[in-house]
């Protein structure tokens, strides 16, 4: 198994990093495959702008902890705009690839990210779609396996 994953996607699931939740987040997004049963949940706490702490709970393959587990310490200490820029790519870059039959975890990481964001706008009484744009559906497949 390990073939087919780059030391750092093995190293992120063994070793997960951020994992559990923050009980007084100020934002919480969760986003879900209906196809392969991964659920995303990621938590974060803001201070003057910034993303202060981020935990995430992560239901799925191995891909999804270490794709979860990645954009995590990709986000932490960014500015909110800049934490909106985190695409898949970047995550599936910074783990050094993934096979192509679980790029579809880190378009979770992503949309997960996002959702929280989203959430956290919405708490201070702003509409996040401008700001954040269209998120994927919580209960939808977001892309096809």
């Amino acid at each position: 198994m390990a073939q087919f994953y780059s030391d750092k996607v093995m190293e992120h699931f063994t070793n997960p990093r951020n994992v559990g939740e923050i009980p007084d987040a100020d934002g919480i997004g969760e986003i879900g495959n209906a196809k392969c049963g991964d659920i995303m949940k990621m938590y974060i706490k803001v201070k003057d702008g910034r993303i202060d702490d981020v935990k995430f709970k992560t239901y799925g393959c191995g891909s999804a902890i270490a794709t979860s587990s990645m954009a995590t310490e990709m986000i932490m200490g960014k500015t909110i705009e800049e934490a909106l820029q985190l695409s898949n790519k970047a995550v599936v870059e910074a783990l050094d690839g993934l096979p192509v039959n679980k790029i579809h975890c880190s378009v979770l990481a992503e949309q997960s990210i996002k959702a929280a964001i989203a959430d956290y706008y919405t708490r201070q009484g702003i509409d996040p779609a401008p700001i954040v744009g269209k998120l994927a559906d919580p209960h939808q497949p977001i892309c096809e396996l």
